[in-house]
């Protein structure tokens, strides 16, 4: 009766537990860790674990992995959660680990999305890192270098496990339909094309790829002493809408703005768009996106096309007078418009060196016949004396000094030949030729 009771309740649970992998000769993917001579795989067979981070996407075997090797290497598993583990229960486990640790025992402490522990939390396992009394693995989706202080960071390893492949997904879901543990004892078939879908469909995440083989499996039409058949028509009811791994405060959101900024740069039209349908079809706040733009426009195309910034900042509008799902039109709109425009980076690197000589050079006054002499003790003082107002001048330009005199003939921005800039290229050189010919008072000798 016992055998019975345990092969059903293992029955009830979902096929991803069932098939959590045992051991390292069972786990699919991460061949460069836990491949025959990989690292982890030594450190694993030496008994030599340190404590370490695993940083990957959802469904990768984070968490799995760090079970294996508690197996493997006999120690004692101790799993935190960041919504219910408190310092209290810290500090108690680490007690416990203390005289575990005295007694020759090793624990292994495994913090999933260790990125949601506070401070204070990761703080609290420091001490006990550093003497030895732990063995930490976190677990995150999140980049560690932002996620994970410093101090905890720099005693532990960083280990990146990354996104299966179809083929890895698809030997997953083989190895379920054979396994006793999965379908291995009910006879199941299914083309490979429809593995092969299901795989695709997963987007690298094993546990997506295990809970839609289930449902396909759960759904397949069945008669008396025949086998489980899934048919394409199961599955193409499953495979509605691919999960787009995003967190619109985490990698995936900075990862992804970062590629469509850098595609529309080397104007890649097509890049650009697709990296805006990845943000979108995750769920990202299009004034986000339509703000990042605006950004674009001034950044990387400038006075090369003034436009773009008017485009934009009209696409920003539609944005909020319309919003999601019909303004991706507008935001492809302006996205392919800057992929394809002219590209001038003149204006950001001339703010940034008038940036640089603001904070590291002498802060000079303001001189004398460019302030606004406003009251007679100003006037009194010389504010605005000897200003000359070009509008008066047939040029409508003068000699007046305007920088500051540590400053003379310093120049920030340098035009490029990219579209519009020629005309503004010109136009400098005017103001070039018109100044060397109409020296200042006073400059004719230096």
């Amino acid at each position: 009766m016992g055998n019975l009771f345990e092969a059903g309740s293992r029955q009830l649970q979902p096929l991803a537990s069932r098939m959590r992998p045992r051991e390292l000769a069972e786990f699919v993917g991460q061949q460069h860790l836990v491949g025959p001579d990989a690292v982890l795989t030594k450190l694993i067979e030496n008994d030599e674990i340190p404590s370490m981070i695993f940083w990957g996407p959802p469904g990768v075997g984070k968490t799995t992995l760090a079970q294996i090797i508690a197996r493997q290497t006999k120690a004692q598993f101790v799993n935190f959660s960041a919504v219910t583990s408190g310092i209290k229960e810290i500090k108690t486990v680490m007690a416990e680990a203390e005289q575990n640790r005295a007694l020759g025992s090793k624990t292994i402490v495994f913090v999933d999305e260790i990125h949601r522990f506070n401070k204070a939390q990761q703080d609290a396992f420091l001490p006990y890192v550093e003497r030895g009394s732990i063995t930490l693995i976190g677990a995150t989706t999140e980049n560690p270098s932002f996620e994970v202080n410093a101090a905890l960071l720099s005693r532990t390893r960083v280990f990146v496990l990354q996104q299966l492949t179809t083929a890895d997904l698809v030997d997953l879901l083989q190895r379920a339909l054979q396994d006793p543990r999965g379908y291995g004892l009910a006879q199941v078939t299914i083309d490979q094309d429809l593995l092969h879908a299901i795989a695709e469909f997963a987007n690298g995440d094993a546990r997506v790829a295990l809970n839609t083989l289930e449902m396909a499996v759960t759904n397949a039409t069945t008669t008396p002493d025949a086998p489980i058949t899934v048919t394409a028509a199961t599955v193409g009811q499953l495979l509605t809408k691919k999960a787009l791994l995003y967190d619109k405060n985490g990698e995936a959101h900075y990862n992804l703005i970062s590629a469509l900024h850098k595609s529309m740069r080397n104007s890649d039209v097509d890049a650009a768009v697709y990296w805006l349908s990845r943000m979108l079809e995750a769920g990202e706040d299009p004034l986000y996106v339509a703000r990042r733009l605006v950004r674009f426009a001034s950044e990387d195309v400038g006075m090369a096309d003034s436009r773009a910034l008017e485009i934009t900042t009209s696409v920003f509008q539609a944005c909020q007078f319309i919003g999601m799902p019909e303004c991706a039109v507008h935001l492809t709109h302006a996205v392919v418009y800057l992929s394809l425009a002219p590209k001038s980076n003149a204006l950001y690197t001339a703010y940034e060196g008038a940036k640089k000589d603001a904070l590291e050079t002498l802060a000079e006054p303001v001189p004398l016949q460019i302030r606004n002499g406003v009251t007679d003790l100003m006037k009194d003082l010389g504010y605005g004396k000897d200003y000359e107002y070009a509008h008066d001048t047939a040029d409508k330009l003068t000699a007046m000094q305007t920088m500051p005199d540590n400053l003379v003939n310093h120049h920030y921005y340098v035009p490029t030949d990219q579209g519009s800039e020629v005309k503004v290229q010109q136009r400098l050189a005017q103001i070039k030729h018109w100044h060397d010919t109409h020296p200042a008072p006073g400059a004719e000798g230096e």
